[in-house]
């Protein structure tokens, strides 16, 4: 379900189709055959990574550490989640990923490099409609994960056809635990919390130990003023994934708010290393 041809990602980008195919060659894009064809397909995940080869390129980066940083770049960014709201950037001697606030980074040497991922995904949105009005023409020959990749394609670009897509992902298979948990957060974005929130449980339903489901119910939780409950869904988050930093931020907030300020501190502490290390 991978929408964007060598020739949309060369022209989004500024790039040559001969250095779209060299980067892929390189080894960290993972394109796709379309089917029937041997023309490759990008993912919008690729066109990030390649956006920032570009950058990396023209700040005359060594061909080595591009590589390095690239690769790195892509065993980090978020799978499962939008990729819009992130910004990619120098900072002191390292590349750094930033999403809401968390931070990580791909690689530890001097960089030039700031662009925000929405700016990437507002020039792409025409052809990921595309793609989507592509899908529904051939509706019958798409099985549940077709629908749930194009959602995941759509989010950056057009929620509204993602939210369709992960529709049509659970009407095929209503035991697609990711489905539910996209879906329940584009809700939640919305403002459909009590949705949002339902989405979010039948995902656990279906795997009990979906760490991001749980924080996300933990989120929705708060904003329906459940604090208790937000607190246990955050435990059940941080039992699958005691390294999920902002779970611990959240469960010391809300542990300070209600008087258990050893807890709180405690979480605090994690949620500091955690973030050093990262």
């Amino acid at each position: 379900m991978k929408g964007y041809t060598s020739r949309d990602v060369a022209r989004l980008l500024g790039l040559t189709v001969a250095q779209v195919r060299g980067f892929a060659r390189d080894g960290f894009l993972s394109p796709s055959t379309a089917r029937g064809r041997r023309t490759l397909q990008f993912s919008f995940q690729d066109l990030v990574v390649l956006r920032t080869a570009k950058a990396l390129v023209g700040a005359r980066i060594p061909p080595r550490r591009i590589r390095r940083a690239l690769k790195k770049l892509r065993q980090q960014l978020p799978r499962g989640r939008s990729l819009a709201e992130l910004h990619i950037a120098a900072e002191g001697d390292r590349i750094v990923v930033r999403d809401g606030s968390t931070a990580w980074n791909p690689e530890s040497e001097q960089t030039h490099l700031d662009f925000a991922v929405s700016e990437l995904a507002t020039r792409a949105a025409p052809i990921a409609r595309r793609a989507a009005q592509a899908a529904r023409a051939a509706e019958g020959e798409l099985d549940a994960e077709d629908w749930y990749e194009l959602g995941l394609e759509l989010e950056a670009v057009d929620p509204d056809e993602a939210r369709d897509a992960y529709r049509r992902a659970l009407e095929l298979e209503a035991h697609h635990a990711d489905a539910h948990v996209n879906l329940g957060r584009l809700l939640h974005e919305e403002g459909l919390v009590e949705e949002a929130e339902r989405h979010y449980r039948l995902a656990l339903r279906e795997d009990p130990e979906h760490a991001t489901a749980a924080f996300d119910l933990g989120i929705a939780l708060e904003d329906l003023g459940r604090p208790k409950d937000a607190i246990e869904a955050y435990r059940t988050a941080l039992a699958t994934d005691p390294r999920l930093a902002d779970a611990h931020y959240n469960v010391a907030r809300l542990y300070e708010r209600v008087g258990k300020k050893a807890a709180a501190l405690r979480h605090l502490s994690i949620y500091r290393r955690l973030t050093r290390e990262g």
